[in-house]
């Protein structure tokens, strides 16, 4: 059973990091793809199409819990990877519509897809092991990241996005039925499926499509209940803050700080392909978190209030830094290069020891944010991931569509206050936990 789990996990981390290999490297180039483009073949922005992606993934969230519950993590999973090959592929053969209509599918689908793996993840970690494969998932899918070539080879880039993306997906196919699966539900347990570990539904030959109807409105029911509950339970509400200070740090890694290294006037023509090295960094730092604060901080003597801990510092020092080294101006620039200078010479190795700071901080909370979850909504685990992916995805949203009209300095000033104020809440949280653990013990 251990080899089947162990198995699925690493599965799981391979498949996203084939498709993420190729979304990721997308959020990275799109806005730069884009303006390239603008007034030939696309209209708007890259940081409109990645709001409206962030938009429409945190209303969907909502239903996705009952998408995994009766259609299973893996085929929801393979289903939302073959909407993200679609969204690269349009970069093939770019036109306005297409670009808006894949963002929107995209949004449908990255909800199912993280819902899905959240609980396809509990379901195969036990107590002993959820902060081990959290590590692991989470290292596998930063292990790769793709430059950023010239113009001229753009269709051969995303031509092998798009093989690595349906990769990924092919890949969800080898994943093997989790020994709750295996178990047939009666009719009594289908009725509370909420209240059991597993979220499965059984099909029979005697499974009209009348009936599954009525047992997809059923699950839909039950699972709005138990997220409505969820949502105001202390632990959910006191966990918000970090949840949401990870996506608008996600959204300013991913979307907003490629975008400003690739216009600092001061790099010269060598801009641009730092955007891709950054990204490669970025990488870097996130195996580098993932590896440490999962796969070897197996007990609980390296506490999960330390890694947070240590994500604020690191991701604070990258804060000042890219407020000293980067144009004031850099994410509002479209036409030209940056015009403002900043308090120091940019220099490319601080840009670059930010990136890696970047996503080492990202990695020490997210890995700590699916532990918690992973060990105190076991039973629940798809509507609680729906929910981490729901709060997350709004300041994400916002960020993403509003990026290109924000000066930085006050994109980097909302990222501390957040960040100070999701910290302290993780740690009201752990502290909550453990004085429940004691008193369980005596």
């Amino acid at each position: 059973m251990a080899d089947r789990r162990t198995f699925n996990v690493v599965i799981l981390g391979v498949g996203f990091l084939f498709i993420f290999t190729a979304f990721t490297t997308c959020g990275n180039v799109e806005q730069t793809v884009v303006k390239s483009l603008r007034n030939v073949t696309l209209g708007g922005t890259g940081y409109h199409s990645l709001g409206i992606i962030y938009g429409v993934f945190s209303f969907a969230n909502l239903l996705a819990p009952a998408v995994v519950a009766v259609i299973g993590p893996r085929v929801t999973m393979f289903l939302s990877g073959l909407l993200y090959s679609g969204y690269v592929a349009v970069f093939i053969v770019p036109s306005t519509w297409s670009f808006y209509l894949t963002s929107v599918l995209l949004g449908v689908g990255a909800a199912m897809l993280w819902t899905a793996q959240g609980h396809f993840l509990v379901e195969n970690s036990e107590a002993s092991t959820i902060n081990r494969n959290t590590g692991m998932f989470w290292a596998l899918l930063q292990s790769f990241k793709k430059n950023l070539p010239s113009d001229s080879s753009r269709k051969n880039l995303f031509l092998s996005l798009l093989v690595a993306s349906v990769l990924g997906t092919l890949s969800f196919l080898a994943l093997r039925r989790s020994h709750g699966e295996d178990e047939m539900l009666s009719e009594e347990e289908g009725q509370s499926l909420l209240s059991t570990r597993v979220i499965r539904i059984v099909f029979s030959q005697e499974m009209t499509t009348y009936n599954l109807h009525l047992y997809w409105v059923r699950c839909a029911s039950s699972l709005s209940e138990t997220i409505l509950q969820l949502l105001r339970t202390p632990t959910i509400l006191l966990l918000s803050p970090c949840m949401a200070y990870s996506g608008l740090e996600l959204a300013f890694y991913s979307g907003v700080y490629g975008t400003c290294i690739g216009a600092t006037a001061q790099f010269g023509d060598a801009a641009r392909g730092l955007i891709g090295i950054s990204g490669i960094v970025v990488g870097i730092g996130e195996i580098v978190g993932g590896g440490l604060f999962g796969l070897l901080c197996t007990n609980n003597r390296f506490r999960r209030t330390s890694v947070v801990f240590l994500g604020m510092v690191v991701h604070f020092v990258a804060v000042y830094l890219i407020f000293l080294n980067i144009p004031d101006d850099a994410p509002v620039v479209f036409s030209t290069a940056t015009q403002s200078k900043p308090f120091l010479t940019p220099s490319v190795s601080i840009a670059l020891l930010c990136s890696f700071l970047l996503g080492l901080g990202d990695s020490c909370f997210n890995t700590q944010l699916y532990s918690i979850l992973g060990s105190v909504y076991a039973e629940h685990s798809a509507p609680a991931f729906a929910i981490f992916k729901f709060i997350q995805v709004i300041p994400d949203g916002g960020p993403s569509s509003t990026a290109g009209t924000c000066p930085l300095k006050w994109q980097l000033l909302a990222m501390v206050a957040l960040g100070f104020a999701g910290t302290l809440c993780f740690f009201a949280v752990e502290r909550t936990q453990s004085v429940s653990a004691d008193s369980q013990e005596d």
